[in-house]
């Protein structure tokens, strides 16, 4: 999950800023533009008391065509629907095959924190093509995200930087200066934040998706969750599983709900040394050597010489380009954590661990570590998590546990067990989190790599036990974070666009080899 302690989806935090700002103004008729279409979903959600979508083109650079933008208010809270509103951005992509179209597909974008208007500009064409026309292809940004309305911490930069968001303990393993940022963070946001921060939940998310769909005229959503999108995912199917139609759950955390994010962050530790192999075997590759990249020279060398590589930047951290900032053994973990995500990043972790290794050399600090966080995604990576479920204060269980998975997962370093600001979090959750169960259509398709870091395979395997027969799996054999149309497996593409184009779902969980 992306939440403070995941992700591609925390890398993709910094890029949320370039959502261009929405502008709309709510009208009580289509614009011409938007077509029959578009009238009749306006006159829908007028009727049902939804404001209706303005939609004005959008298109940017190197994004798909046709995109299209608006508006959406939603309810500060929904216990007075009259009262303050918030601003939500949408984005859709419609569908260019107009006979063909069945329906609308939203995309859940990761997190907490990602920009589902974001991630249709950035597939929406693959996804246009691979769905041939089937849908019109939408993406929201989640209240506090993008272009949407968001809320302000005011956190010290050395506070916004994912390498402190993320509880690393110190080079002793202590966990003393963790539980003081905890705390600072915790009273920083209930101070600056307010009522909208307080209203950063899963829960208001799915109910601002199901208010989307009302204002889209739908009868019934489709959709793609990702990662903290697929948790989404799984609540709306629960909460409204009559507005349900072909809904795709893509690389799935544990669903425990007296655990939540708390669990989807513990179950990091085992994801890392799950995923690990696979960078070693790459880094060790003869192939690495022309490239100037390889680590080591046999797979097996290459964990032991990370952990000792880490160890001594506890003791000397490297200065970096970064002026300020040292290459310190958390910042590679942190860096080792961020490239587990895909097979792309493993050129750059690698050449960080040469650079590390150099004497002569200065290291290079990914662009991620270099800079903090804005403050507006710091705060709805820490606040959903927070606001959702209660979690323990007792400062000194924390730290036996953080002695405990360090020991047991050097990689991580104690990391996913540590202390969090949700422990000094003071406002109880509003909403008790929601348990997945089989009950409702039996039309969920989950889809899941086998060594992932960040939702690890067991943990799918709990939210597809939690589903029962409503739910059928594809794994692929195959390492990283987001599947479908993200790591080449024909196979596991091939079943999710079956499903969403024809609605064929395998009659059972299917296995799909590495290099289908």
């Amino acid at each position: 999950m992306t939440t403070y302690t995941r992700t591609s989806a925390a890398l993709a935090l910094s890029a949320v800023t370039a959502a261009a700002a929405l502008t709309v103004a709510f009208a009580p008729r289509a614009d011409a533009a938007v077509g029959a279409v578009g009238a009749s979903a306006q006159a829908t959600a007028e009727s049902a008391g939804v404001p209706a979508l303005a939609w004005h083109l959008c298109e940017r650079p190197g994004g798909p065509a046709g995109q299209e933008c608006a508006e959406l208010p939603v309810p500060l809270d929904y216990r007075d629907p009259d009262g303050q509103q918030l601003s939500l951005a949408v984005s859709r992509l419609r569908s260019d095959r107009p006979a063909a179209r069945r329906g609308t597909l939203m995309m859940l974008p990761g997190g907490p924190g990602g920009s589902g208007v974001q991630r249709l500009a950035q597939k929406g064409e693959a996804l246009r093509k691979e769905l041939a026309g089937g849908y019109d292809l939408v993406g929201l940004d989640p209240r506090g995200v993008g272009a949407s309305t968001t809320a302000s911490c005011g956190l010290a930069p050395e506070d916004r930087r994912l390498s402190t968001l993320r509880g690393w303990p110190g080079a002793d393993g202590g966990i003393e200066e963790n539980v003081a940022r905890a705390r600072r963070v915790a009273e920083a946001c209930r101070t600056n934040g307010g009522a909208v921060l307080r209203s950063f939940t899963t829960a208001n998310q799915v109910r601002d998706m199901d208010r989307l769909r009302r204002a889209l005229g739908e009868q019934k959503l489709s959709a793609w969750g990702t990662s903290y999108g697929a948790y989404v995912g799984a609540v709306y199917a629960q909460q409204y599983p009559r507005r349900t139609d072909r809904w795709v759950l893509d690389s799935s955390g544990d669903p425990d709900p007296a655990r939540v994010a708390r669990g989807w962050l513990a179950n990091m530790a085992q994801g890392a040394d799950d995923r690990f192999p696979d960078f070693a075997a790459w880094a060790a590759d003869p192939a690495r050597a022309a490239e100037g990249l390889r680590v080591a020279e046999r797979p097996e060398e290459v964990r032991p010489l990370f952990l000792a590589l880490a160890a001594t930047l506890d003791r000397t951290p490297r200065t970096s380009t970064t002026e300020g900032v040292p290459l310190t053994g958390n910042l590679l973990r942190q860096a080792l954590q961020n490239a587990l995500y895909g097979d792309a990043a493993f050129p750059g972790l690698a050449r960080l661990v040469r650079q590390a290794q150099d004497p002569a050399a200065t290291p290079v600090l990914p662009p991620e570590l270099a800079q903090p966080l804005r403050d507006e995604d710091a705060a709805i990576a820490v606040a959903v998590i927070c606001n959702d479920v209660t979690w323990p204060g007792d400062v000194q269980g924390y730290a036996r546990a953080t002695a405990a998975d360090r020991a047991a997962h050097p990689l991580t370093a104690g990391m996913p067990a540590n202390i969090t600001p949700c422990a000094f979090w003071k406002d109880a959750p509003v909403d008790k989190p929601t348990r997945i169960t089989d009950r409702g259509p039996s039309n969920v398709l989950m889809i899941q790599n086998l060594r992932d870091p960040a939702t690890p395979y067991f943990g799918a395997l709990k939210m597809r036990a939690a589903f029962g027969d409503r739910a059928r799996l594809i794994t692929v054999d195959h390492g990283g974070h987001g599947v479908y149309l993200g790591n080449g497996n024909a196979c596991g593409d091939r079943a999710v666009t079956d499903f969403l184009t024809t609605g064929h779902r395998p009659a059972e969980d299917r296995y799909c080899a590495a290099g289908k």
